[in-house]
């Protein structure tokens, strides 16, 4: 009995690890490629794109990046998310 639990509670929880929400600011190419429609090149390029602009305020600034259009970044937005981007505050804007 308690080894069906520990299996339940185990399967339970890899369901919720499923369902997350991909972070485009932490992930690695890897956890990129579990996203549908994301491949080897796009997460690439979602990386360099990080690397060479910084951290995406929104799941829209996909759309800088080529083969990532309006319906794309639709299909895929419930799967990805930026949380946890922090904003500049008004005195480190000034200088």
């Amino acid at each position: 009995m308690k080894r069906f639990i520990a299996l339940l509670v185990a399967g339970l929880a890899s369901i919720q690890f499923a369902y997350a929400a991909v972070n485009l600011n932490t992930a690695s190419q890897a956890e990129l490629e579990t996203v549908k429609g994301i491949g080897p090149a796009k997460a690439k390029a979602i990386i360099d794109h990080r690397s060479k602009n910084g951290p995406f305020k929104s799941v829209d600034d996909l759309k800088e990046i080529k083969g990532f259009g309006d319906k794309v970044v639709n299909k895929m937005r419930p799967e990805l998310t930026v949380a946890g981007v922090a904003e500049k505050s008004p005195a480190a804007l000034r200088k």
